[in-house]
């Protein structure tokens, strides 16, 4: 390696969540010496930043996981169909000590920076307390909904109460007997209602616009459970790996327009009942790609709220009817729609009279304001980019990645982008929608390869072509316009076209052609000596 005497490390990582620690152990099997830089004061990335109350996965634990290590495998027990964070972040922390990950993450270390040197094919990786680190390699492992984004109502330093964002929740954080209220109503803010509802004196959901819940139960993992999974997980992540959205379930044979309305109801009922993900990815194989099958599975979930919620009018304001099913990502929920029969839980319509301001007391809607304690915004996340783009990453001749992303994001496949050499992003813009641990492993192990091929055959800068860049911005296009979230995307103002974001390109962020589809693209490339990553 002609250039690796002139760096301190052969590869820097940012970012000590699952992609982090997935990249640094694949990256030794190559013999890379690699280091990890975190700005938290623990490992675990998302999940050591977000312990509001009720977070938890929405995938269940047996493929939200890493297959790669038998040893972790066979040693790690979970608890519960959908882990909570800290079961998670025990996972992530307990990988960290077992495969002996520790001495080559650096934390407290927040990363404002990083430089490309053409003249000596490295990166200078400069840190908020002015240290410097250099590399030939870079990777981003900083995850997809990682940069918070505050609701866009004036005011808000008015406020004399706490103000709380979900993805910043202080610790020791008592709200019992508060008056509270909740802005935002994706993931995050679904998993806080039934958890706090009981504990709040009164608790104000302010809704703009609603979302399908697919609700679900979260048992106890047996030991029997628990055996099975570690017997078969080769199994289980192989057939998670080979379906659309990474996860393992059995994908439908059968259109929802080609059985009788007797049987679809009863397929319906039978996945609402098994729960979560079983519903959005089982009951029929065109409920993302046919609009008519979609608003069929719509108005199923509509029934379903109408059922659980008694109160008609609280009922139908949660009913989604701007958009169809799918139009968000769809979350799942454990009593979240239950939560509105309690007397202390008020629903309030946002939308058709939306928040005006905050004010010292609290929220004005209109010419009403409403007295709180606490105000919590769950108001999501700048996804996919967002993280990349508040750094200053600097490429060739000067280029900024934030600049050249303004108009639109470029790369081929997530991974890599023109003008930025030996610059790697785990779970980049434009790589698939997807239960996270699958692409995020399959990521870590194909970016191994493709470094540990390069240093073999003395290639010295791994840089996607502008012809792989346009021909993956047409792919992603395509895939994303024929399912529904194109349109119906569109009409929620979901993250996945970048719309919650003020001045953002409204563009498909995540690839919807599918995860095994994906993953082929990568085995192409490589089994074609990377040739789409040559550009210089």
């Amino acid at each position: 390696m002609s250039e690796q005497a002139k760096t301190d490390y052969d590869t820097i990582v940012i970012g000590a969540g699952f992609s982090g620690l997935a990249i640094l152990h694949h990256l030794r099997e190559v013999g890379q010496r690699a280091l990890v830089l975190d700005e938290n004061d623990g490992i675990g990335g998302t999940w050591w930043v977000n312990n509001y109350p009720g977070v938890r996965t929405d995938s269940e634990f047996s493929y939200y996981s890493f297959s790669f290590s038998k040893e972790l495998r066979d040693q790690w027990t979970w608890t519960q169909r959908y882990p909570e964070g800290k079961e998670v972040l025990a996972y992530l922390n307990f990988m960290a000590d077992l495969l002996d990950l520790r001495k080559d993450i650096q934390l407290n270390t927040r990363v404002v920076s990083a430089t490309y040197d053409e003249a000596g094919n490295f990166w200078t990786i400069k840190t908020k307390d002015g240290a410097t680190f250099t590399a030939k390699y870079f990777i981003s492992g900083m995850g997809v909904l990682a940069e918070p984004m505050w609701p866009k109502i004036s005011g808000r330093e008015k406020f004399k109460g706490e103000l709380i964002h979900a993805a910043r929740w202080p610790k020791g954080t008592s709200l019992k007997g508060k008056r509270v209220g909740l802005i935002g109503l994706g993931a995050s803010g679904i998993q806080i209602v039934p958890v706090i509802a009981p504990e709040v004196g009164e608790l104000y959901v302010f809704q703009r616009e609603p979302n399908y819940i697919v609700e679900t139960t979260n048992e106890s993992i047996s030991a029997e459970q628990m055996k099975h999974v570690r017997e078969t997980y080769d199994d289980i992540f192989d057939r998670a790996a080979a379906h659309p959205f990474g996860v393992d379930m059995v994908f439908a044979e059968h259109s929802a327009l080609e059985v009788s309305p007797e049987e679809r109801e009863r397929i319906f009922e039978s996945k609402w009942n098994e729960g979560g993900f079983h519903f959005a990815n089982e009951c029929f194989n065109d409920m993302a790609t046919n609009h008519e099958s979609s608003e069929l599975a719509s108005e199923f979930i509509r029934s379903k709220i109408r059922q659980i919620v008694t109160d008609p009018a609280t009922a139908d304001l949660l009913c989604p009817k701007v958009y169809s099913f799918n139009g968000k990502r769809v979350p799942t929920g454990h009593g979240y729609y239950d939560a509105y029969n309690r007397p202390n839980v008020h629903l309030i319509d946002a939308k058709s009279t939306p928040i005006t301001e905050f004010t010292e007391k609290g929220l004005k809607i209109g010419d009403t304001e409403y007295e709180l304690d606490v105000i919590i915004c769950a108001t999501g996340f700048d996804a996919m980019t967002g993280t990349l783009t508040a750094l200053d990453i600097v490429g060739r001749g000067g280029k900024v990645l934030r600049d050249e992303w303004k108009t639109g994001i470029r790369s081929n496949l997530g991974v890599n982008v023109n003008g930025f050499p030996n610059f790697f992003m785990s779970l980049g813009p434009q790589t698939p929608y997807s239960n996270l641990p699958v692409p995020i492993q399959l990521g870590a192990q194909w970016m191994a390869r493709a470094i540990d091929f390069a240093e073999k055959n003395g290639i010295e800068r791994i840089e996607a072509t502008p012809e792989s860049e346009k021909w993956w911005a047409t792919e992603v296009d395509r895939a994303g316009k024929a399912t529904v979230m194109y349109s119906e995307g569109q009409k929620a103002n979901a993250w996945f076209m970048g719309q919650n974001v003020e001045g953002k390109a409204h563009e498909f962020q995540v690839y919807m052609g599918g995860g095994q589809v994906y993953q082929k693209f990568l085995k192409d490339v490589e089994d074609g000596g990377y040739q789409e990553f040559r550009a210089s």
